[in-house]
């Protein structure tokens, strides 16, 4: 039976030691797309080893399919609608975010990589030339990053050394270079552990790079492995010469992307335990978004389709040992949960494995008891509630906005403003073949999942005209 922590309250292990945590995410890289989600056309051993040190959430979504605002509400436990609207749109200075929280529990703070919260529109230049001010980085302090590239071979990163401002060329494959300067980070942490003993601080880091995000592609190693007409296409992708053909030579660079990716999560670990850090420190690995490749004729994001909403998101790490649900006694074998995780709830979780209160303007849930299996769990909603606030109008995914949920028991409606649009029951139809939304025999399970969404819509505080039923 479990029981509900009051907010602001810590939870029971008090004398446990304070845990280091690193946020390593991709972006647009679908939950699909990992061996241990049993795609046949990546091998992904790194990713899979996370899922033996830890918890591989099945069920997790991307509340917006989309990157500013499903990262404006990753670091702010706040829904699209009251913080990071759509794409281009800064996040509020005034916001509190993850890392001023944790810094306020004594947490040293470091960010790598893609930011994108800075508002900065591409058709006022390249968006790798912009520096994000100090002011501007949401508590942040230890900073190697920039606003945003889609040119993996010419990454730009900003930041301080000695106090004095930098800009300058990343030496190759971005997200190699990117490992390079977390793996220096973590250096330095160990040498800090060693030398202080106790009297080190804590440290959080995000390292947020941008494979498997098109273009398509990765370096020669990696893409020698892919060869685009052996590929396994999902069922859902139409049988359409064009659509096949694209899909197949995206995906081609996709999954090379990926593999890379998993080398350098690879590295990024073994340097955890190399310096002594990683019996102290929590691992989540997610991403931002998924990515269609053709499935059901659409390409890239934006969509409430389980190619674009579902993403990877694993907890792991040495620090579980620390509490009582792994012993020497017990060998953990890794676990699996189907908890609908959604990106507001990224934070919350995150300090709920370090043992921290969630801060009373965070809107997401704490699902660390999911980790922790004897630590009595939130309240758990039962359902996610997903939105497209501002629609980016790309030009092969969805052009207006919606609003949809997730339920735990397997269902998914989406409206349109106005008009039912989506109906699947995923536990029968998971590759969303058939949409009953329109149709009569399923009007008693729509009103009762649109009556839902219509709480979360009020209770969220958010404006969308729903349809009208009768």
């Amino acid at each position: 039976m479990s029981s509900t922590l009051a907010e602001g309250t810590t939870h029971p292990e008090k004398t446990a030691p304070r845990m280091n945590v690193i946020w390593l995410f991709g972006d647009q890289h679908r939950g699909q797309a990992m061996s241990c989600a049993g795609d046949p056309n990546v091998s992904t051993p790194n990713m899979d080893n996370l899922t033996v040190d830890g918890v591989h959430f099945t069920g997790a979504v991307c509340g917006s399919p989309l990157c500013c605002p499903f990262r404006g509400s990753l670091i702010a436990s706040r829904y699209p609608h009251h913080c990071v609207p759509g794409h281009e749109h800064p996040l509020p200075q005034d916001q509190p975010t993850i890392a001023t929280a944790m810094r306020g529990h004594g947490y040293q703070t470091a960010y790598f990589g893609k930011w994108h919260l800075d508002g900065w529109r591409e058709r006022n230049g390249r968006a790798a030339f912009h520096i994000v001010p100090p002011e501007r980085r949401a508590g942040f302090e230890y900073w190697v990053a920039y606003e945003h590239n889609d040119s993996p071979w010419d990454c730009w990163v900003h930041g301080e050394n000695n106090g004095k401002p930098y800009h300058r060329r990343l030496d190759g494959w971005e997200t190699d270079c990117l490992a390079d300067e977390l793996i220096s980070y973590l250096k330095a942490r160990g040498r800090e552990k060693r030398e202080n003993q106790d009297k080190d601080k804590p440290f959080f880091a995000a390292w947020s790079v941008q494979p498997p995000h098109n273009p398509y592609g990765a370096p020669e190693e990696w893409m020698r492995r892919q060869i685009p007409a052996r590929l396994t296409l999902r069922p859902n992708v139409p049988d359409v010469k064009w659509i096949t053909e694209r899909a197949r030579r995206g995906l081609a660079g996709y999954y090379a992307k990926i593999e890379n990716l998993d080398w350098n999560i690879g590295r990024i670990v073994a340097m955890l335990k190399t310096e002594g850090l990683y019996e102290n420190t929590v691992i989540l690995f997610f991403s931002d978004h998924g990515d269609m490749h053709g499935s059901h004729a659409q390409f890239h994001k934006f969509s409430p389709y389980e190619e674009s909403l579902r993403i990877p998101f694993i907890i792991a790490g040495g620090g579980v040992p620390v509490y009582s649900h792994r012993t020497s006694s017990h060998a953990w074998s890794g676990g699996f949960s189907n908890a609908l995780v959604n990106h507001v709830d990224i934070a919350p979780t995150t300090m709920g494995l370090c043992n921290l209160p969630k801060p009373a303007w965070m809107e997401g849930t704490d699902y660390s008891s999911h980790y922790f299996r004897d630590r009595p769990s939130a309240s758990e909603p039962d359902s996610a509630f997903i939105q497209c606030v501002i629609p980016t109008k790309g030009l092969n995914s969805v052009d207006r906005p919606w609003r949809g949920i997730v339920t735990r028991d397997g269902w998914k409606y989406v409206a349109l403003e106005g008009q039912p649009w989506l109906l699947f029951n995923l536990n029968d139809d998971p590759y969303e073949l058939a949409n009953v939304a329109l149709m009569p025999e399923f009007f008693q399970i729509r009103k009762k999942l649109q009556d839902r969404l219509a709480a979360w819509i009020d209770t969220t505080g958010d404006q969308f005209t729903l349809p009208e039923l009768s």
